[in-house]
Parts: C-alpha cells; structure tokens; sequence
C-alpha cells in the first residue's frame, strides 16, 4: 500500500517532528522523536540517520527535514531566563480548590473545588467562562482531553465521573459503576477513553462516545490514588496504597506487571515520554525506577528523609524530579540514577513537583504557601512565588513554559506571567 507524505509539524517539547501522511486514503500520523538532540548536535548525520529508518522520508524532503532539525536546535538555543510575575488573583470558588490543569495551548484552565463545582477561566483575561454543576460531592479530579480541549472529565468524591463539552459546559455522560470517591483520572492520548481511579481499589475505563464502561480493572487491595497512560495509549499505569503500581494493556485489558517493591503507599507513578521506564513515589520515602517492558525494578533513588510525596519526569525522559515532606525536592539522572541537584529552600514540605516543557526549570508547590522556581543545573531557587495565605497543592504550567497556574487552599488560584 502506498503511503504519500502530505507535511511536517514541528514538536518543540519534547523536540521532534510529526508526519502527516495519507495511507489507503486516510490521514495518519507518525512522530520522529529526538529526544537527544541539543544545540551541538551534527544535523547532517542526524538527517541522514532519519533518512535511513523513515522511508517517508526521500532525498527531495531531506533539506526541508534539516531546516526543521535547525528550527528545534535554535529553540533549544534560546535561554530560559523568564521571570514570572504575579498577574491576577482569582477568587474561584467559595470552598477549597483541589486540583487545576490547562488546555494544551494554555489559554484556558479548570479548577475543581470542595464547592462541588469544576469552573473553567481563560487565562488571558482571568474571566470565568463557566461552572460545571451537577456533582454532588467535592470535585477532587479534573482533565482536558489534550491535545483537542473540547472536553473535560471531573471525578467526584460522589462516586461518578462525569464528561463535560469544554465550550458550553453541557454534561454529555454521568459514568456510574464506583463504589467510592473517585480520586485520579485521565484521558488517553486518542481522547477515546477516560481512565477513573477510585478509593473502592479499581480503576474503570469509560467510552467518550457512547458513555459505556468498558472495563473495570480489579486487583488492588487498596485504593488507587494515581493513574497515567503512556504516550501512546496502549499501556496504562495505576499506583495504590497497596504499596504496588500496576501496569495494564488497555486493548486486552489486562494486567501485564506489578511493581513490587515499595514498603509504603504509592503517592504518583509516570511513564517518561518513549515508554520505556515508570517512576514511582512512596511514603517509603524512596523513589523507584522500573522497565516499562519486563516490569523490573532498575533503581531506587534515595536520600529524602521523609515521604515522597510526588515524582516526575521532564519531557524527554532524561531526569526525574522527586517532592518530598521532609521540604526539599531532588532531580536524578534517568540514566545514571545519581541525584544531580537538591533543591532546598522550602519551609514545609512540598506537594507537587514538575519540570518546565524546556526541562531547564523545576516548580514545586509547598505547604509554606510559596511556590518556587529552580535551575536545574545549579539547584539555585530563582523565583519564589509568594502571596497565597494558606498551603499551595497545585502548580502547572502551560506548554509554550511562559504561565504558571498556583491553586491554593486559600480558595484562589494565581496566574503568574
């Protein structure tokens, strides 16, 4: 079957190049990840290294290939010196917020709340566009269906998950079947299924279109308080406090591998961007790397002298970042698995860890009320985000790396430019 190359997009974080090709007329894509390039990188041996494993790729595309291989080096080349500052309060709910998360171009956010409400903002302006209501508990999960935006999923302490249409805010489906609060979701990256995880030690994966629940994934013995796909939605990963994290096939839906290992309750477990390895925190106060593949365990990366409370990997899988309740944050080498940098500074301990989409950046959310902003390579604090009056829980940024959402259980949320 011939297969005939329509473009080229280009994917900044992690660096790499997407194809959009026709095949027995249908339009499809395919990513060429470089997840090792840097500003030193040869572009003429990496192009022809392309060349060789992409037959879609033909002598006649090779120098459109190399200008786009330039394109990503000269982003990579531009430094991160941004410095945020506070933009806008905004007071969202009448209760605690629990969660927040954006859209993948940034310009929209949601908030969940104790208020039994998810809201959605725009980012630009801090308007309210509107409220989701029909829960009848907290609203403790809430996603976009990323990349699309069209759709958002929150999970409720009222035992359901609910669909959403992102623009008007009509509920498309109420998805029952959990026994008890559900606390962790998420989209696959098809935005064909949402994956809910509940206290009730299950985890469920619902139909978007038709609003069925088409598999119930039982063998936890205690609740599942994490959950992610990998980026390409065949697996899906769910951490308990079990003290295991399972990996499941989600077109077979079964069980593949449990992570055994940990001695405490898992608090976050993560696919890194190819797939290849899951990091996994716990109360253990360690961290543990494991091969996605075999499910072995590859290293535990110690040294917190308290809970792990979350871990993270930047964008190209290179390093992992670990939060701890003992106040300071951690980022290793995924290769090496030596801690590089401790972050101290913080004077509570710190809930919520993630790397900026350049990887030059770490932000972690802590109980002292201050959010901060670390280099990675030194370990310096760069930036410390103050203002909020209570505990800060959640802090995201948007994809372009140049917003910062703060939510806080002072009932606001802060966006920071």
């Amino acid at each position: 079957m011939n297969m005939r190359l329509k473009r080229f997009l280009l994917r900044y974080y992690p660096p790499g190049i997407i194809l959009e090709y026709e095949k027995g007329g249908y339009l499809r894509t395919k990513s060429i990840d470089l997840l090792d390039l840097t500003p030193q990188t040869n572009v003429e041996e990496l192009v022809s290294e392309i060349r060789q494993v992409e037959p879609l790729i033909t002598e006649s595309r090779s120098e459109q290939v190399r200008e786009l291989v330039l394109r990503l080096q000269e982003k990579q080349g531009q430094q991160d010196h941004h410095r945020f500052c506070f933009c806008k309060e905004l007071k969202a709910h009448i209760l605690p917020l629990t969660n927040v998360a954006f859209d993948k171009s940034g310009s929209r956010f949601i908030t969940g709340s104790y208020d039994r409400t998810c809201k959605v903002w725009d980012t630009a302006s801090g308007t309210e566009l509107c409220t989701l209501e029909g829960h009848r508990n907290v609203v403790y999960a809430v996603a976009f269906n990323n990349p699309y935006g069209d759709k958002i999923a929150t999970g409720s302490f009222d035992k359901t998950c609910r669909l959403w249409c992102a623009e008007s805010g009509k509920c498309f489906h109420t998805y029952l079947g959990h026994t008890a609060e559900i606390v962790c979701l998420a989209f696959n990256p098809q935005s064909t299924l949402v994956a809910t995880g509940s206290m009730d030690t299950t985890a469920k994966l619902w139909d978007v279109e038709s609003g069925q629940n088409v598999a119930t994934l039982t063998g936890h013995t205690a609740e599942v308080l994490s959950l992610c796909f990998d980026t390409v939605g065949s697996q899906l990963i769910t951490g308990s406090f079990d003290h295991t994290v399972a990996i499941w096939d989600v077109a077979s839906k079964s069980r593949m591998h449990t992570l055994i290992g940990h001695v405490g309750e898992i608090s976050n477990a993560q696919f890194n961007w190819d797939c290849s390895l899951i990091v996994s925190g716990s109360m253990d106060k360690t961290s543990k790397l494991w091969e996605a593949v075999g499910g072995q365990c590859v290293a535990t990366l110690a040294g917190h002298t308290q809970e792990v409370l979350d871990v993270c990997f930047d964008l190209s899988g290179q390093l992992i970042a670990t939060a701890s309740a003992d106040g300071t944050a951690r980022v290793f080498s995924a290769t090496t698995h030596e801690c590089l940098v401790t972050l101290r500074g913080h004077r509570g301990e710190i809930s919520k860890i993630c790397f900026s989409p350049q990887g030059s950046r770490v932000l972690t959310a802590s109980a002292d009320k201050t959010a901060r902003l670390w280099d990675v390579q030194s370990g310096t604090c760069l930036q410390v985000l103050e203002g909020h009056t209570d505990e800060i829980f959640s802090s995201v940024f948007n994809y372009e790396g140049d917003t910062i959402i703060t939510g806080s259980k002072d009932n606001t949320c802060r966006i920071w430019y």
